[in-house]
């Protein structure tokens, strides 16, 4: 990618970057109280990161059975209150298992 086409890209990104962030401290002044909104607003990064990281997930592989295998190996560990190391390494693993075990058949 060269660089005429590269550099509005960053300059973009970095734009929509600081005035979402910077937005809300221009526009609101008072503390929130109301319960939905803190509510809304503590559970919004959950939902983004979830958003952002399950199709990745299924998208990696070539094979979604493979993934799904992962995701219920992570899922398990997670349950168990694993670490995140432990549970990051147990689905690679789980995933590469399972291809490995596909191949094979």
């Amino acid at each position: 990618m060269s660089w005429k086409v590269f550099l509005p890209y960053l300059v973009t990104m970095a734009a929509v970057t600081y005035l979402v962030r910077a937005v809300p401290l221009v526009l609101i002044k008072k503390k929130i109280k109301n319960r939905f909104v803190l509510s809304f607003l503590h559970y919004m990064p959950y939902a983004v990161l979830s958003v952002m990281t399950v199709p990745a997930v299924f998208f990696a592989t070539d094979s979604p059975v493979a993934a799904a295998v992962g995701v219920a190996v992570a899922l398990v560990l997670a349950f168990l209150k694993k670490g995140l190391l432990t549970v990051a390494i147990g689905a690679s693993l789980g995933v590469f298992l399972t291809a490995l075990i596909m191949q094979m058949l």
